[in-house]
Parts: C-alpha cells; sequence; structure tokens
C-alpha cells in the first residue's frame, strides 16, 4: 500500500470521526450552552485525555511502535509475539495500578489542573473524573493495540475506532441528558457515562482485528508472568525509550495543564470557549498530522533499520509538502472565516452570539501557528525512527518556558485567546527547531524545487483567504441565517473556496497528482 494511500484511509476515517465529534460537540453546545458545569465537564474530561497522551498515545507509542517495527524487521516473528505478550503484561499491571490511584486522588487532579473553579463545578468535576478516569485504562490498551496494527499496515481500524466514543456521547447527550433529568440527576454525569461507555467499546473492537492476524496478546495475570514480561530484553528498551518520551510529552501535557489552570481564573466559561476552538483545531491537525504521523512512524523505522537514508528523507520531503499544502489554507479558513464556522456549528439552543465570539478569536490564536502543530506530527516521526527521543524532549522542555513567557505578555491584553495564541507560537517555534535539527544531522535533505512550490501554495492560499474574507463579511452569520440556510451558505463557501484554491495551483502549473503519487 502506497504511503498516500495509506495516508488516505486514515484520513478518510479521521474524517468520519471528526464529523461525528462535530455532532457531538454541536449537541452538547445546544443542550448545555457555556456555564460552571459544561467547564467542570470539560475538566473532568480532560484530566484523563491528558493522561491519556501522556502515557498511552503518547510516551508509550512513541517508544512502543520503533521497538516493535525494528523487532518485526530483524528478528522475525516469534520473538516479536514474545515481545507483544510481555509488552502486553506489563502494560495491564500498570494500568491497574493507575486508575485505582486516580479515582482516589481525583479531587487533587481537579485542583491541580482548575483550582480556580467554584465550589459547585469542584465538585461536579471531581464526581465526574472519579466517573471517567478508568477511561485512560481502555485508551492506553487501544492505543497498545493500534500500535500492533499499525505496524503490520492495518490502518482502518485504529482510525476508525475514534467514532464509537463520539457516537457513544452523541447518545448521551440524546438521550442519556433528559433520562438524567428525569431521575433528578443532573444532565451533564451522562455525558460522563457516555465517555466511559466509548472507551469500552473502543477496545473491544481491536481484538476481531488483532485475532484475525493472530496478534492477540497472551497477558499475564500472574507476578511470575509479570517477572518474566519485566525481564523481557524489549520491554526494558521500550521503558528506556518511553522516560525521556514521558519526559517530553509531559511537557506538551503540562502546557495545557497550566492554561486550563490560567483559563479557570479567567471569566466564567473560558475553559469552555476554549474547548470548543480545540475541537475545531483538531479537525485539520488529526485529518493531516495524525495521519501521517500514524502512517509515517513505523515505515520511517523500518527505513532506517534498512539503512535506506534515501528513501526516509524523501519520506520526510513527500509529508513536509503535503502538510504546507493542506495545513497552510486551512490555517487561514481558521483566521479569517472563524466566525461562519462557529455559528453554523454551535450557534444553537443555549449557545450564544457572544459565546460565538469568544470561541472565534481562539480559534483565529489557533490559525496562527496551525501549519507548526501539523508539521511536528510528521518532523517528531524523523527522530523516533533513528530511536532518538531526547531531541524532541529538549525542544518540547524549552518551547514550554518560550509558551509560558508568551501567556505573561498576552493573557492581560487578550485573556483567554492569549492561550491558544501561546500555543500555536509554541508550535512554530517547535517545528523550525525539529526541522532544523533533522537537516544539520543530514538525516533530511530537502529535494530541489521548494522555493518554487512554496510561493504556489502561497499564492492560491491568498487567492482563498480573499474570497473567503468577502463571504465572510458579506453574510450575516450569526443573526440573519438560521439553520439550514446558514449550513447551505457554509458549504457552498467552503466548497468554493476550495475549488479556488486548487483551480489556482493547477493554473501556476503545479502537477498535484504526480506529486502524490510520489
Amino acid at each position: 500500500m502506497s504511503l498516500f494511500k495509506s495516508a488516505s484511509t486514515v484520513s478518510l476515517l479521521t474524517l468520519a470521526s471528526r464529523i461525528t465529534g462535530l455532532v457531538r460537540d454541536l449537541l452538547m453546545a445546544s443542550a448545555f450552552g457555556v456555564s460552571g458545569l459544561t467547564d467542570a465537564f470539560n475538566v473532568a474530561f480532560r484530566i484523563p485525555n491528558l493522561l491519556r497522551r501522556l502515557f498511552g498515545e503518547g510516551a508509550f507509542s512513541q517508544a512502543f511502535v520503533p521497538v516493535l517495527a525494528t523487532s518485526h524487521a530483524r528478528d522475525g516473528e516469534e520473538v516479536t509475539l514474545r515481545l507483544i505478550d510481555a509488552v502486553a503484561t506489563a502494560l495491564l499491571w500498570v494500568l491497574v495500578a493507575t486508575c485505582v490511584v486516580g479515582v482516589a486522588a481525583a479531587p487533587a487532579l481537579v485542583w491541580a489542573l482548575a483550582s480556580g473553579l467554584d465550589d459547585p463545578s469542584f465538585d461536579a468535576a471531581v464526581l465526574m473524573t472519579r466517573w471517567m478516569f478508568p477511561y485512560i485504562g481502555c485508551m492506553s490498551l487501544v492505543a497498545f493495540a493500534a500500535g500492533i496494527l499499525n505496524t503490520w499496515k492495518h490502518f482502518a481500524v485504529p482510525a476508525a475506532t475514534p467514532v464509537l466514543l463520539n457516537l457513544s456521547m452523541i447518545a448521551a447527550a440524546w438521550w442519556g441528558a433528559p433520562w438524567f433529568r428525569s431521575l433528578g440527576i443532573e444532565p451533564i454525569y451522562a455525558m460522563a457515562a457516555g465517555v466511559m461507555l466509548g472507551g469500552v467499546l473502543q477496545l473491544a473492537v481491536q481484538v476481531p482485528a488483532l485475532r484475525r492476524l493472530g496478534l492477540m496478546p497472551h497477558i499475564g495475570l500472574t507476578l511470575a508472568r509479570l517477572r518474566a514480561a519485566w525481564a523481557n530484553p524489549g520491554v526494558r528498551q521500550v521503558l528506556r525509550l518511553m522516560l525521556p518520551a514521558l519526559l517530553g510529552v509531559g511537557v506538551a501535557q503540562l502546557s495545557l495543564l497550566i492554561n486550563t489552570q490560567i483559563a479557570s481564573h479567567l471569566a466564567t466559561g473560558s475553559v469552555t470557549w476554549i474547548w470548543y476552538a480545540d475541537r475545531l483545531m483538531e479537525f485539520p491537525t488529526a485529518l493531516l498530522g495524525v495521519a501521517l504521523g500514524v502512517v509515517l512512524t513505523p515505515q520511517l523505522t523500518a527505513a532506517r533499520a534498512s539503512g535506506d537514508d534515501t528513501r526516509y528523507s524523501d519520506m520526510l520531503d513527500w509529508g513536509l509538502r503535503l502538510v504546507l499544502l493542506l495545513a497552510l489554507p486551512c490555517a487561514a479558513a481558521l483566521l479569517v472565516f472563524g466566525t461562519p464556522l462557529i455559528a453554523t456549528l454551535f450557534h444553537h439552543g443555549r449557545f450564544d452570539a457572544a459565546d460565538v465570539q469568544r470561541v472565534t478569536v481562539a480559534l483565529a490564536g489557533y490559525g496562527v501557528g496551525l501549519v507548526g502543530l501539523v508539521a511536528i506530527k510528521v518532523l517528531a516521526p524523523g527522530y523516533y525512527a533513528s530511536l532518538d527521543i531526547r531531541t524532541p524532549v529538549k525542544i518540547a522542555i524549552a518551547v514550554l518556558v518560550i509558551t509560558q513567557c508568551f501567556n505573561l505578555l498576552l493573557v492581560p491584553l487578550l485573556q483567554h485567546a492569549a492561550l491558544t495564541l501561546s500555543i500555536a507560537l509554541g508550535a512554530m517555534v517547535n517545528a523550525g527547531w525539529l526541522l532544523v535539527g533533522l537537516i544539520r544531522r543530514g538525516s533530511y535533505r530537502p529535494r530541489p524545487g521548494w522555493a518554487l512550490y512554496g510561493l504556489r501554495v502561497a499564492g492560491a492560499t491568498l487567492l482563498m483567504s480573499a474570497f473567503l474574507w468577502w463571504a465572510g463579511a458579506h453574510v450575516d452569520w450569526v443573526g440573519g441565517l438560521h439553520g439550514w440556510a446558514r449550513a447551505g451558505w457554509l458549504a457552498a463557501a467552503v466548497a468554493g473556496a476550495a475549488v479556488l484554491y486548487f483551480g489556482a495551483l493547477l493554473a501556476s502549473g503545479l502537477k498535484l497528482r504526480a506529486m502524490l503519487r510520489r
């Protein structure tokens, strides 16, 4: 399967996940609006998500996938299967202990993340954290299964899995919340139940896929099996790589934790406004950045393991060109077309015009650094493939300091919008630093033609941006349009922008089909 076909498969399935995610967020915005209780839910949901990104999809995946891919390429099936069994055994025991501690320590976790919540919201956040904390166990095991399936080039199931969480939360908002209300229970708690149901379902669908490939791990539930698992050389290598990776991912998550803490001390609703901006920002980062990272990591590792430096460099070059091609116009759209997007998606029910305006400015902050946010997903695997996790960690620590310096300067002026802008600016610094490092060590050698390619993409983006600015300024998206009329105008504007952008690229002489095939 070609890299583009693999990335397209992941992107299309991720698109389904993001669309169902937008439906979920639309229902939540309409049903619950913006309040102290929505802040409480978003804080409680962020805690297991932070830990999932820290231990599951973050440090663990960054360490496990290169080790697994190297073992698969060099050591043969028998050794690799033993590695899978050992890692699964060690991981399960760690997760059980983590979940027990997390449920008991929920008040401390909520205080650490959002001490600015008032008493009713704080208590609600603690209760929902306890309900949702086992979600991290489910999702860490899902990340483990996804690493195996992606290494064997089976990308569909891991990419489609998040849809199940969204469907569970949609059901919770649509049916669960009214049912909880009829029982005299605060309806927002239905969303916490939906999260846990989604985690269980996501884990369950991995089992048939692993069994079909003969890769279902045999997990040891005895102390003797646990000791044997820790003694496995592959497990020890994963642990050695996880320590710097944990620091690197922890730095990124610490930045989010600090921002959430700051937001909890700003105007009520700030946590929720940033949450909705996150949802739209994650649309392009997941469709492009995550898809490319998932596909490139095992392939870059295999190229490194076989000593094929040319293939390794060419894959990075292809990924970065695709980032510029698709992330730059998305960034421009977030900057000049945020109000139509947010009004169409969320301006219903209890989500009012003031909320639209506040989410719009937060979204514009992300737009400034979207190219960097996506590019990191391509550049960081370039280091992981060489089993070098220390360099991205050092860069991440420096960027954390830079991001918080931006916060000190910007929060007094821009309030909650400063928090997204600081993350975006930090991402641009991070991506630039990673890129320079790969070039200096000779790992990445840019192919000829980048200057002309960049001019073509920039010119087409400027043309598209002018059209979107005109469409945003000449229609009353907040007060004048409603329902399907607003959705229709949005669809027409987005379709027109896409036609204009890709038409301009083709007119400039860019051979899109040849680039994608390469």
